[in-house]
């Protein structure tokens, strides 16, 4: 006798709807898992560049301390040049002054120029010319001068004048 009026399948542990669910399970593991790999190996590849750039930064922040330290020696050596031009101009414009300064009846053998002397030798054709004429000049731009007259055959004078000009300091201190 039956009691069924179809036949008997043989039931399956998963159903066709099930397979079809569990496949599109699968599908969208499979994709999850890809994308999950696929930016675990662009974060890799970004951790490495930001690593190299990083240490990019580091080398190029080294070279910027470098070429800084290169201009300040730079700049301190100009301001060394500019300072010695200037200190030889003003020198050569003191020396073309000091030449300046001794008239033509008096002729000038050597000069020695420092920082705050002046040695001058030379031959004047007598003391008051030379007093009158150099001497004054010279009282005027230095402290303390001093001379010194040798007389020579034809009866002219040999005279070593030094001439000194005193530490600023001193002077400010005892006005």
């Amino acid at each position: 006798m039956k009691y069924s009026f179809i036949a008997p399948r043989s039931k399956r542990i998963i159903s066709g709807e099930m397979r079809l669910a569990l496949f599109f399970f699968g599908v969208n593991i499979a994709m999850m898992s890809i994308a999950y790999l696929f930016l675990a190996y662009k974060t890799g590849v970004f951790k490495e560049k930001h690593a190299s750039f990083a240490t990019n930064i580091q080398q190029l922040n080294h070279s910027a301390r470098t070429l800084e330290e290169k201009i300040l020696t730079i700049e301190t050596e100009v301001k060394k040049h500019e300072q010695i031009s200037t200190d030889n101009t003003v020198m050569a414009e003191s020396i073309r002054n000091i030449f300046d300064l001794a008239p033509d009846s008096i002729t000038l053998m050597r000069a020695e120029l420092d920082e705050k002397s002046l040695i001058l030798y030379g031959i004047s054709p007598n003391k008051d010319t030379y007093n009158f004429m150099l001497e004054a000049p010279l009282k005027s731009i230095f402290h303390r001068t001093y001379t010194s007259f040798y007389p020579i055959e034809n009866g002219w004078y040999r005279f070593v004048s030094t001439n000194y000009l005193d530490d600023e300091s001193a002077v400010e201190v005892s006005e």
